[in-house]
């Protein structure tokens, strides 16, 4: 199938030993995986493990102090604004406007992007997320829960070629987290590329395709769940991604 965002790429993410060092503290090292059109990979590893550091820096928001990270085909250091047309980072901690509106939100993305014609996808995101009645509250009048439902619309408004997220279902009701769980399986069958971090193994589970784990700055599985499950049903009690886990986490 032809690509036709990506720039001669064959992965729509491809990240070649990637390393970030903070001062004298090794946060990332050596980390290479790739992900191709409409796979679902989530990040796991204990605390520390360098997950949030990889976003950020596929972000653009952190400089790699060594190695190659694209998104598309785009080096996000070389190309930084290419790259940067295709993704959305939704972060644990939604950074909103405090002083604008739910809606005054999405005319600012649409803006940004130069979208013509929002207002429809924008009145059904709204509608999506239960967000309807809030379009003319303030950011800072906003739930914790709420602003995150405003910066998945955001994300959503543009139709980026690539999801990130970093742990998305934080303070979601359970209406919410059923709504943003389909809709990341909606995008993923509409082609969309999705990386999920979180501590939720559950989530990881019902959603993922493929699974990322890290330890100490290092990849330590990467590949299907599938075929996970069928490499460690010899060395684990059971096959599920929470034995998997402890077992690869702890050897």
């Amino acid at each position: 199938m032809t690509i036709p965002f990506l720039s001669e790429a064959k992965a729509v993410i491809d990240v070649d030993q990637f390393s970030k060092i903070y001062d004298n503290t090794l946060a990332v090292d050596s980390l290479s995986f790739h992900v191709d059109q409409g796979q679902i990979v989530g990040l796991v590893g204990p605390n520390g493990a360098g997950k949030t550091t990889t976003l950020r820096t596929l972000a653009g928001i952190l400089r790699p102090s060594q190695g190659t990270l694209k998104i598309g085909g785009h080096d996000i250091v070389h190309n930084p604004l290419e790259a940067k047309r295709l993704f959305a980072l939704i972060p644990d901690e939604p950074n909103l406007f405090e002083a604008l509106t739910v809606w005054e939100h999405l005319r600012f993305i649409a803006s940004a992007y130069r979208l013509n014609g929002f207002e429809e996808a924008g009145e059904e995101l709204l509608r999506l997320f239960d967000l309807q009645e809030k379009r003319n509250f303030l950011a800072k009048e906003l739930s914790r829960g709420m602003r995150q439902k405003v910066a998945i619309c955001c994300a959503y408004l543009y139709e980026p070629k690539v999801l990130l997220f970093d742990e998305p279902l934080t303070a979601l009701d359970p209406r919410g987290i059923r709504t943003i769980k389909d809709s990341i399986l909606a995008k993923a069958q509409e082609g969309t590329t999705i990386i999920i971090s979180s501590h939720l193994l559950s989530l990881i589970e019902d959603l993922c395709t493929h699974i990322l784990i890290m330890h100490k700055g290092q990849r330590r599985y990467f590949g299907s769940v599938e075929t996970a499950r069928s490499e460690f049903a010899q060395e684990t009690k059971n096959t599920s991604l929470e034995e998997i886990f402890f077992h690869v986490t702890q050897s």
